[in-house]
């Protein structure tokens, strides 16, 4: 790290004890600006750095709610505001027994850049809540959400905080969230969350999008190879929504998705995963791999607790798409991969790969995207899905699914141009990191002192 950015980062440390998640993000940031900060000086004069990594604003709340049993269940809510010099907050609710508050302020910084790089106009935030809805009734998922939006909707609105799902927050769970803001406000405001059903305001291709802009963003790293998905084997870590829709598309560019996972295991299908099955299972049942194993028959294996990446050292794999959580690939599973001539990797989920991983990917000379590059396109299309919001608008799949092609292309060009001008060719992750980063400061520079 540059030394005029070291004293920075321990002042981060300091002021957010025990967020790790945190501290890891920061880091990853602030290991590509050393040389933005030499270019131009007026980003330290101002502390553009040292006000980016503190939110403009931090939200805990309770969540009283009632079971089926008729007891009162407590949890607790958050929603970071990090940063609005280009938007409105924008970002997910991930309901999940692992969220605390380090776990949003990572993914809010995260979400920060990852925005700026869609070259849309919205700011970076992030919430959820320690809420499981894992083995939760339908009703008592509905009464969660509603005492959470009680409180939450005070907070959030289409021209200040525009909340969408996340890990444990889908379709389902956006209607409820929905419902009760209206009720509150009495308004019918669309554009206040996005991922919302389209028949009720909501987008064609949102549910695809991160899946699909992961397979997007990774074809045109192949392409800098002059390679393609014709042909390639490909491991997707995770097997909810990102994970099966990047399958879907990674299948429909012409590879072949041999394996995937869930937190119990991981199934290897070796003529390719059965996407209608996999889907039938974790989208209508919300089953597990190993139901879908038993189905599947003897043409699949299921390991219990395997690890997906180990997989490349027994047969060739092309390209790996960790779509899970972060921190799921670390510095041994990426030696089994760059020792066994992986191509590239291409991040689904929200820093996936610890810093050793990635390391170990640049040493090798592998394609690496980073998340908050290959994984913009969720975000992108909830942009896009508030333009037709305030529009009144709705537009068809093909012309969306074309927008999010643009704009994935977009993302690459601006970290590939970005990566070359600062002289690190081929760097995606100095790329990504410092495009958005330029874009937010420049925004903050020109508000003066907020």
């Amino acid at each position: 790290m540059d030394p005029r950015i070291q004293p920075i980062f321990d002042e981060v440390l300091r002021r957010n004890a025990g967020e790790v998640e945190f501290h890891q993000a920061v880091l990853e940031v602030f290991e590509s600006l050393g040389r933005v900060i030499a270019k131009h000086p007026q980003y330290a004069e101002v502390s553009i750095l040292e006000r980016i990594c503190e939110p403009e604003r931090q939200i805990i709340f309770r969540v009283p709610w009632v079971d089926d049993a008729g007891r009162v269940q407590i949890n607790r809510g958050f929603r970071v505001e990090f940063n609005s010099a280009l938007g409105p907050y924008k970002g997910g609710l991930r309901f999940h027994p692992s969220v605390y508050l380090g776990t949003i302020k990572f993914l809010g910084f995260e979400q920060l850049f990852k925005n700026a790089l869609t070259g849309m106009p919205i700011g970076g935030g992030k919430g959820g809540s320690d809420f499981d809805p894992k083995g939760k009734s339908t009703g008592e998922v509905m009464r969660f959400c509603q005492s959470f939006m009680t409180e939450l909707y005070r907070h959030i609105g289409e021209y200040t905080d525009v909340p969408a799902g996340d890990i444990g927050v889908g379709g389902r769970e956006i209607g409820y969230l929905f419902g009760q803001y209206k009720r509150i406000t009495n308004r019918y405001e669309s554009a206040v969350l996005t991922g919302k059903g389209v028949g009720w305001g909501g987008s064609l291709v949102r549910t695809e999008a991160t899946g699909y802009g992961t397979a997007f963003f990774a074809d045109e790293m192949l392409k800098t190879r002059s390679e393609s998905f014709e042909g390639k084997r490909v491991l997707v870590s995770g097997s909810g929504n990102v994970a099966i829709y990047a399958i879907e598309k990674v299948h429909q560019l012409g590879g072949v998705v041999v394996a995937c996972s869930d937190s119990s295991g991981v199934v290897y299908d070796d003529s390719g995963v059965d996407l209608e099955l996999l889907r039938q299972i974790k989208e209508v049942e919300r089953g597990r791999l190993a139901d879908y194993a038993e189905r599947r028959g003897s043409s699949s294996d299921y390991r219990a607790g395997g690890n997906i990446w180990s997989i490349s050292a027994a047969t060739r794999i092309d390209v790996a798409l960790p779509c899970a959580t972060q921190n799921e690939l670390d510095e041994t599973d990426a030696r089994v991969l760059a020792d066994n001539g992986v191509l590239a990797v291409a991040e689904g989920a929200n820093m996936p790969s610890t810093p050793e991983a990635v390391r170990v990917f640049s040493e090798a000379s592998v394609l690496f995207g980073p998340g908050k590059a290959v994984n913009a396109g969720g975000v992108a299309t909830s942009a896009l899905e508030m333009q037709q919001n305030a529009s009144r608008d709705s537009w068809s799949f093909d012309n969306t699914e074309q927008r999010l092609v643009e704009i994935m292309r977009g993302i690459h060009e601006r970290c590939a141009t970005t990566a070359e001008e600062y002289g690190e060719p081929g760097n995606y992750v100095l790329g990504a990191n410092i495009a958005g980063f330029t874009r937010v400061a420049d925004a903050m520079l020109a508000f003066g002192v907020v």
